[in-house]
């Protein structure tokens, strides 16, 4: 026992406090670092960025909320179920974004010579608006009716007349909705499609990659050699949020479909640190398999943590090796290899 806490629940909630500061430090370095590096802000990161910001309100927000009520905490049946849905709109808002990433790369490797005319900063910027939008109305529908009230007033042990109740996920949110709904309609179906979505990017990559050079033109390779090893990164971003976040939805089904089946507490502890986790681990892949945020975040440590003057040491601008400085570092945020 620890602070009158059982020792797996006073595990489950120092691991939870570990997670929610790591997920908060490295998503705002995400952010931090497309804000600082110009050749990260083209329409993927963009969606990196989103994807991230759901990351940072995670650790921020819903994660102490999940300690909180992991000790009990009596509150009113609507507060209760405005939290869960929180947690449902952030997720959902990630799969959007995971989708959006990976049509975005399927778009560069399908038309690279018109990309850049069809994915434009501002329908970039709609998508993005769009997918926070479907994710609000997705994981705000248990707000409009479909909950568990009145499976609660009918089992009146549950609830008291003012509407307080334990609050835990699976007190408020209906299993029905989590299944049915939100799994199976808008959980797995993207998914799937990203997983398609891939295959087919590594299909027509490495048709790329096999071809010919041909006389004096540019090499291919070097074009489609970079977008394989971005869509590789981001293709271990898809899996790990694949793997963090179904074993929370198959005890769901279980729930659902096995009442009676038994779930150890261990059990379900371990997939909600495992969801929760995934936010703490993508700035972790992006630091070891994307050059660009690698760059970034040591400029970051070394400027603002180890306060080293990088800037002063630039040459002046105006002045011609100025001018030959900011060349160079035009040509390094274009150059292909920099991924």
């Amino acid at each position: 026992m620890t602070s009158g806490l059982p020792a797996s629940k006073a595990l489950y909630i120092g691991m939870e406090v570990v997670i929610a500061v790591s997920s908060v430090i490295g998503n705002v370095m995400v952010v931090w670092a497309v804000r600082i590096n110009r050749s990260l802000r083209d329409t993927t990161f963009c969606f990196i960025v989103s994807l991230a910001l759901a990351d940072i309100a995670v650790g921020a927000l819903v994660i102490p909320l999940a300690i909180t009520f992991s000790i009990g905490l009596q509150t009113h049946f609507y507060s209760c179920l405005m939290v869960a849905c929180t947690v449902l709109v952030l997720t959902q808002s990630s799969i959007l974004a995971l989708l959006a990433i990976a049509i975005d790369r399927y778009l560069r490797v399908k038309i690279p010579m018109s990309y850049k005319r069809v994915v434009t900063p501002r329908r970039a910027g709609t998508a993005v608006l769009l997918c926070w939008s479907v994710s609000i109305i997705v994981g705000l529908t248990p707000m409009l009716g479909w909950n568990n009230l009145q499976r609660l007033r009918d089992n009146s042990s549950l609830i008291t007349d003012e509407l307080l109740v334990t609050c835990e996920f699976e007190t408020v949110i209906s299993m029905d909705y989590m299944v049915y709904f939100n799994f199976f309609g808008w959980v797995l179906p993207p998914l799937l499609l990203m997983v398609a979505i891939y295959v087919e990017i590594f299909y027509m990559i490495h048709k790329q990659l096999n071809k010919k050079v041909t006389a004096s033109h540019a090499d291919p390779r070097r074009y489609f050699g970079k977008e394989l090893k971005l869509a590789k990164s981001l293709a271990l971003v898809l899996f790990l949020f694949a793997i963090s976040w179904l074993p929370l939805h198959i005890l769901n089904c279980i729930t659902l479909f096995c009442p009676a089946c038994e779930k150890p507490e261990f059990h379900i502890y371990i997939a909600i640190i495992l969801s929760h986790g995934n936010s703490a681990v993508n700035p972790i892949v992006y630091a070891f398999r994307i050059k660009k945020f690698r760059t970034a975040f040591r400029k970051i440590w070394k400027q603002y943590v180890l306060c080293k003057d990088t800037v002063g040491q630039l040459p002046e601008r105006g002045s011609q090796r100025g001018q030959s400085h900011e060349r160079r570092l035009r040509q390094n945020d274009d150059d292909d290899d920099d991924v």
